[in-house]
């Protein structure tokens, strides 16, 4: 039963219960119970053991097992009456002497999430942004995909802008410090580390088996220490050069691409583009929503929370050019790094350990609103959504909805963050459907 609930902090209480000795008489009694009808006692048949025998020789781990099941239990009774929200596990205060036929009194602290009152999310204004798909924006993108189907082929020429050259090491020396060993076998391995920028511009003109020279400066981001600060004259000979085949915007072209013909590869197209820029622009005003929500409601955040957002925006970013982020969802932090991309006066944005503090602190406000919204609105996510989530990866990975699940499963222990991530989206596209569109004058 619950005692006392203690305000630590407005994020962190101190809550007492108190488990009556009759409860746990009672629990220890029916263990015991079971335990005489399945332990064997030499000299007793089945259920025919005295209990103070049993007492005698199991009494300390009947407790034991009693307390594990008795204190959780009553733990979240207590947490229930009092209406908290835990967001950690609740620590026991102090060890405790636990004593036959008295009632047990424990301590424990929690953080727990903060209350909002007065939480209005109606009618916000945002700002109504107009948009088009010009002809201009899906001739953009046929050339794009029209590079992307485009071939090198081997080509005795000499070399041109859009060519794909590959290079042999020559020669080369050391300029600038003592002599160092293998120095082919360390520059063949940098490969295009030691390339400069405009390498394909000295080459233009160039055919194969003429040699390109050129001097490159090692900076402190090569591998090779030994290298860092030298200055190296280097010497290589085009081995093989490749002209760069690109197919006509046609119908061909788009039966390549899976569709009948161009008219209809343009109007799919144009719809695509029309989505794209809708979301994208949804998305700002999402960040219009949750900027207006945070600016306008004051709450303390647990500092647990704050500390696990921090370390996964440190993670995000050591990850941030990896392959994993093509599975990702539209998250709060995209939203809200969205909203902030163009606030470079803010305090502390020069440091960047101050600014990916600010923003994990930013990432748990918002957290901590959409769920309370969420709960208030009665938002939850089925199975069904989960597994058509899924199956939307799938296909946007070319992998199978299986294979995508255990991604997850083996990333983060379970679906649970992808789950949140739709329980998030639903809630912003709410506040979106609830919000005020205004259009600003220019």
């Amino acid at each position: 039963m619950l005692k006392s609930v203690e305000d630590i902090t407005t994020t962190k209480k101190r809550i007492r219960i108190e488990i009556p000795s009759d409860i746990i008489e009672r629990e220890i009694g029916s263990s015991f119970e079971k335990l005489k009808n399945s332990v064997k006692i030499p000299g007793f048949r089945p259920g025919k053991a005295p209990v103070a025998l049993l007492e005698k020789r199991f009494g300390k781990e009947v407790e034991a097992e009693v307390l594990e099941k008795l204190v959780p239990e009553h733990l979240g009774y207590a947490i229930q009456e009092a209406a908290l929200n835990p967001v950690t596990m609740p620590v026991l205060d102090e060890k405790f002497d636990f004593r036959r036929n008295s009632p047990l009194n424990l301590s424990f602290t929690l953080e727990v999430l903060p209350e909002i009152g007065n939480l209005q999310y109606e009618n916000l204004t945002v700002n109504d942004i107009p948009f088009s798909v010009e002809d201009s924006d899906v001739d953009d993108m046929l050339k794009r995909l029209q590079n992307q189907k485009a071939v090198f082929e081997v080509a005795d020429k000499t070399i041109e802008m859009d060519d794909f050259v590959s290079f042999d090491y020559a020669d080369g020396e050391i300029v600038i410090g003592e002599p160092v060993p293998s120095l082919k076998e360390i520059i063949s391995n940098l490969g295009n580390e030691m390339l400069p920028a405009d390498l394909i511009e000295k080459a233009i003109g160039k055919k194969k088996g003429d040699i390109i020279e050129f001097t490159t400066q090692f900076d402190e981001t090569f591998k090779q220490k030994e290298l860092v600060g030298k200055t190296a004259n280097i010497k290589l000979t085009i081995n093989e050069i490749k002209k760069k085949t690109i197919p006509a915007i046609d119908d061909e072209l788009a039966k390549d691409l899976g569709f009948e013909n161009m008219s209809e590869l343009r109007e799919k197209l144009q719809e695509r583009i029309h989505e794209a820029k809708k979301q994208q622009i949804q998305k700002l005003q999402k960040a219009e929503i949750i900027n207006k929500l945070i600016e306008s409601h004051t709450f303390d955040v647990p500092e647990s929370l704050i500390n696990k957002e921090l370390e996964s925006l440190v993670m995000e970013k050591s990850i941030s050019e990896s392959k994993e982020d093509s599975v990702s969802t539209t998250s709060i932090t995209d939203i809200l790094e969205t909203a902030t991309k163009e606030e470079k006066k803010e305090e502390g944005a020069d440091d960047p350990d101050a600014k990916m503090k600010h923003q994990a602190m930013r990432n748990v406000q918002a957290s901590v609103i959409i769920n309370i919204i969420g709960k208030k609105e009665g938002i939850t996510v089925s199975e069904n959504e989960v597994n058509e989530r899924l199956s939307v990866l799938a296909k946007k990975l070319s992998a199978t909805p299986e294979a995508v699940k255990s991604f997850y499963t083996y990333k983060e222990g379970s679906l649970d963050g992808l789950k949140h991530s739709i329980y998030e989206e639903k809630v912003m596209d709410m506040l979106l459907s609830k919000a005020a569109f205004e259009t600003k004058e220019n």
